[in-house]
């Protein structure tokens, strides 16, 4: 009998010098202005990134031709301190619909003072992806989501 070892999670953590409660909105409601538009798995390039502020809510790809590409779902939606979406693409880079396969992201926003947050992140579950290793391998390879944290501060201070 032959056992697999377990894909690892992929975490990142990053302090922002903002409220909770706005790192949390930042992180939501701005995603388009800090994910990548080069991350992304639709034919047309990316005119925005998407997040729906709800349990059941779509995380999304819209082209500039206006076609929509699903990434995964919103499982948990608790602001300004949680929240747990699905990462629904394969190892081929195509949307699986199949919840049952898909990986999980959780970002945990905790206030280390009045006007300071620390955001943590936590994307796991690659062994149900088909692909999952090639998913996990390319994320770290590009930076993980240590990189993506970083262009989210950048996205809050500027708002800031």
């Amino acid at each position: 009998m032959t056992s697999t070892a377990p894909i690892p999670p992929i975490t990142g953590t990053l302090t922002v010098a903002v409220p909770v409660e706005q790192a949390f909105r930042v992180f939501t409601g701005s995603i388009d202005s800090w994910w990548p538009h080069q991350y992304h798995i639709g034919e047309a390039e990316v005119a925005e990134v998407v997040l729906e502020p709800r349990v059941g809510g779509r995380w999304y790809e819209r082209g500039v031709d206006g076609t929509e590409c699903d990434w995964g779902r919103v499982l948990h939606w608790e602001p300004p301190h949680r929240l747990v979406f699905t990462w629904q693409i394969n190892g081929a880079w195509r949307f699986d619909p199949d919840p049952d396969h898909a990986s999980e992201i959780e970002v945990r926003f905790t206030a280390s003072g009045p006007a300071e947050t620390v955001v943590d992140v936590e994307h796991s579950r690659f062994d149900r992806l088909d692909g999952g290793g090639t998913i996990n391998d390319a994320i770290r390879g590009g930076g993980g989501w240590t990189a993506l944290l970083a262009a989210f501060a950048a996205t809050v201070a500027a708002q800031a």
